[in-house]
């Protein structure tokens, strides 16, 4: 049915409309009514003061980085990286607020066992308990342990998984970031966040909250849930969603999204056509990573889509819960079960319900993108 045919295309003009007007609608850098650096960067008096963490300057403080000695000397690239061991956990930054984290860039071994076996957790404010909680490859917009070069709303990423986010992280009183290597090998970590403080944030600001999911296979009739079912107000920005297709000779991408929010019960709010109509494709799946929608890969049965909600916001008042079905077209509609993975991203406010548990390592490295010997 839609396995093969026509593509879908986008002209250089629309995807600049597009961009603009997710700016403008979402003030993507800018998450309270100060100017925004993005459509407004000739303005000065902006109220917040630019910081930045790297191993160079571990706390951001002014006149305290490039301390470290190379045999250049003193200030010369002294430490750019560190050699993260495995089992070994490091702080990122313990930044004090208010502020907002505006800018994450990270890379490391490019190796599928390494970018899903390390492991993003963040922490805003007085919550204990983290709001992210995801692999660093799937937070920075790679499923299957695969870069692929590509820039989206969210995610800018080059071939050696040179890997940046840009998602605003607004924070009161406190943000701290950790990030642990659960994977089999020592590897080099570099990084890099750039955020400001100062910043003046709405009364009912959200913080950013990601979670990650796998299920592989998923079970037959039991539609995956992108974003289990939240109790708070908030905002829904999309997922990076990754697909093993383990039947070859059928087409995968039948099944229809679904958004249940503020009392739905059987029937939900928002319904979607099918898989790959909900990130803007259609007839079958392209390669074709656009700005807000689109596909980033699509080789030897792996895929890996994204839907990010900016100009065409989802936002719910009480509750909302999101899945997609697994439905296929093999010489008519049919259930099926295969491996999906996601990273998930919205905002709320605190405080706010424990994520699901995350997959174990076990379970995340388990038949990633295949690695040439």
């Amino acid at each position: 049915m839609k396995g093969s045919g026509r593509k879908v295309g986008m002209s250089s003009g629309v995807i600049l409309s597009l961009l603009v007007v997710g700016l403008m609608v979402f003030g993507i850098q800018g998450c309270s009514s100060q100017p925004n650096p993005i459509t407004e960067p000739y303005r000065l008096d902006v109220g917040y003061q630019s910081r930045s963490i790297s191993f160079e300057n571990p706390t951001g403080a002014p006149g305290e980085g490039g301390k470290a000695a190379s045999k250049l000397g003193v200030g010369r690239k002294g430490k750019p990286a560190i050699q993260l061991e495995a089992g070994q956990t490091v702080q990122l930054c313990d930044i004090e607020g208010p502020g907002v984290i505006r800018h994450i860039w990270v890379t490391t071994r490019n190796n599928p066992s390494n970018l899903r076996g390390m492991v993003l957790r963040a922490w805003w404010d007085d919550q204990e308990l983290p709001s992210i909680e995801c692999p660093i490859g799937d937070f920075m917009g790679c499923a299957h342990g695969k870069t692929m070069p590509h820039h989206t709303a969210v995610h800018a990423l080059g071939t050696n998984a040179g890997m940046n986010m840009y998602l605003p992280m607004p924070f009161r009183k406190r943000a701290k970031m950790m990030i642990s290597n659960e994977g089999p090998q020592n590897v080099p970590l570099f990084y890099q966040i750039d955020y400001t403080i100062g910043d003046k944030l709405p009364k009912n600001v959200g913080r950013l909250h990601v979670l990650f999911r796998r299920e592989n296979p998923t079970t037959v009739k039991k539609d995956f849930e992108l974003l289990p079912k939240r109790v708070n107000p908030g905002r829904f920005i999309g997922s990076l969603i990754g697909i093993r297709n383990l039947h070859p000779n059928q087409w995968w991408g039948e099944g229809e999204v679904k958004v249940f929010m503020d009392g739905d019960t059987e029937f939900p709010t928002i319904c979607g056509t099918g898989s790959e109509d909900y990130v803007g494709l259609s007839w079958g799946i392209q390669q074709t990573p656009y700005y807000y929608l689109g596909c980033s890969l699509n080789e030897n049965n792996f895929i890996t889509m994204h839907r990010w909600h900016l100009p065409d916001p989802i936002v719910w008042k009480d509750e909302c819960r999101i899945t997609i079905q697994q439905i296929c077209w093999s010489g008519g509609l049919k259930e099926t079960s295969d491996d999906w993975c996601c990273a998930t991203f919205w905002y709320e406010p605190l405080p706010s319900a424990p994520l699901p548990p995350l997959p174990d390592v076990q379970a995340r490295l388990a038949d990633l993108w295949p690695v040439k010997k």
